[in-house]
C-alpha cells in the first residue's frame, strides 16, 4: 500500500496512541493528508504547540456522537482509525449512558459516516477488556467490536471494509497504573489490588505499528490479536520501587485477575500466525477473503489466550526499561513550574 496516497482521518486524535500514530507515519510513511478529529479544542493547540504543525495536517472540532460532523470531516478520507473512546473504567461506570452514546453509537456514526463517503479502510482499536467482559467498558468495547465486524454487510456492494485490532495495556497511556506508581513511590508505599493479577503490556509504538500492519493487511471483517508479552504486577511494582512497601487493598468493582485475549469460543474461527492471531467474523457473508484460512493454522479445541498462561513473560529488567521513558518524562513534568 502506498501510504503516501492516503488521507488518513483519526478519531481522537490527540490521544496517547493518536499523536503517536500520527508521529510514525510523518516521520516514516508520508501520507498526503492526516486529519485529527477529536472534541477538544485545548488538546489540539497544544498538540499543535508540541511539534505537530506539519502542512500535511489538519485538526478537526467533533464529536464522534454527530454524525453529520464525521460526514463533513471524512470527505476526501481513504482510511479511518477510530481510537476515539471513554475508556476509564470508573468513569464509564458512573455515566454508563456517556459510554454507550462514545463507545458504541459513536462507532456506529463513524460505520455510517465512513459508507456515506466512500472511505476504503476502517480500522478501529479494541482491547483486551472486550472478551468476557465484566465492567462496562469492556461491553460497550465488545458490542462496538461486533458492529464495526458485521457492518461488512452494509458494504458488500461498495469499497469500504471495517476491521479491529484487540491488544492490551499499553505501558504509560492515560490512565495507565504507571504513573499511579511513579507518584505513590514518592510517599513510600504501594497500592496493590491483588499480588496474583497479570496483565498483557506492550509499549505505545508496539500498538501503533501492528495497527499499521492490520490496515496494510486488512481485507474486511478480521480482528487482529498481537501476540504480545505478560507481566506481573508485582513486577511492575518491584521494577518502578522495589524498596517501597506493598499495601494489598483488594480487586476493585468490574477489574479482573488475569486477561484474555483470545476465548475458548473465538479460538474457532480464529487462526495463528508467526506473531498474531486473526479472527474471522462467525457469520460468512460478512467475509471479503479467505486468505487468512490459507496464510494461518487453525487453533487447538479450547484454545484461549490468557495473561496468565502465556508463554512470553516481561522480567523486572524488560518492565524497568520499558517504564524508563515515562519515568523520564514525569521527572521533567514536575521540574517544571
Amino acid at each position: 500500500m502506498d501510504w503516501s496516497q492516503q488521507t488518513v482521518l483519526v478519531t481522537g486524535g490527540t490521544g496517547s496512541f493518536g499523536k503517536k500514530f500520527i508521529e510514525i507515519l510523518l516521520r516514516e510513511y508520508h501520507p498526503r493528508k492526516i486529519i485529527v478529529f477529536s472534541r477538544d479544542e485545548l488538546k489540539q493547540h497544544e498538540m499543535r504547540l508540541s511539534g505537530f504543525d506539519h502542512p500535511n495536517m489538519r485538526y478537526f472540532i467533533g464529536d464522534v456522537r454527530d454524525r453529520d460532523r464525521l460526514r463533513r470531516a471524512m470527505q476526501g478520507v481513504d482510511i479511518v482509525v477510530h481510537a476515539a473512546a471513554l475508556k476509564q473504567v470508573p468513569a464509564c461506570e458512573y455515566n454508563p449512558m456517556e459510554a454507550i452514546k462514545t463507545n458504541i453509537l459513536g462507532s456506529a456514526n463513524v460505520v455510517e459516516a465512513a459508507l456515506d463517503a466512500g472511505v476504503r479502510k476502517v480500522l478501529a482499536l479494541s482491547t483486551d477488556k472486550a472478551v468476557n467482559p465484566v465492567n462496562l467498558y469492556g461491553a460497550t468495547k465488545l458490542a462496538a467490536e461486533k458492529l464495526i465486524v458485521q457492518s461488512n454487510a452494509y458494504a458488500a456492494h461498495t469499497h469500504t471494509r471495517f476491521s479491529c485490532t484487540r491488544y492490551g495495556n499499553v505501558v504509560g497511556s492515560r490512565g495507565s497504573v504507571v504513573p499511579v506508581f511513579l507518584r505513590q513511590r514518592e510517599q513510600g508505599r504501594l497500592t496493590i489490588t491483588d499480588p496474583r493479577m497479570t496483565r498483557f503490556w506492550l509499549s505505545l509504538e508496539q500498538g501503533v505499528r501492528f495497527v499499521i500492519r492490520a490496515i496494510e493487511q486488512m481485507e474486511g471483517g478480521e480482528v487482529f490479536v498481537p501476540k504480545i508479552p505478560s507481566m506481573r504486577v508485582m513486577d511492575l511494582a518491584r521494577a518502578i520501587a522495589p524498596e517501597a512497601e506493598i499495601e494489598v487493598i483488594g480487586i476493585r468493582p468490574g477489574e479482573k485477575l488475569h486477561e484474555v485475549l483470545l476465548n475458548e469460543d473465538e479460538a474457532r474461527s480464529a487462526v495463528e500466525l508467526d506473531d498474531m492471531f486473526v479472527i474471522l467474523p462467525a457469520y460468512e457473508e460478512a467475509w471479503f477473503g479467505q486468505g487468512w484460512k490459507q496464510r494461518g493454522k487453525p487453533l487447538p479445541d479450547g484454545f484461549r489466550y490468557a495473561s496468565n498462561t502465556n508463554s512470553q513473560w516481561l522480567t523486572v529488567d524488560d518492565i524497568r526499561a520499558m517504564v524508563r521513558p515515562i519515568e523520564a518524562a514525569y521527572a521533567r513534568a514536575r521540574t517544571q513550574p
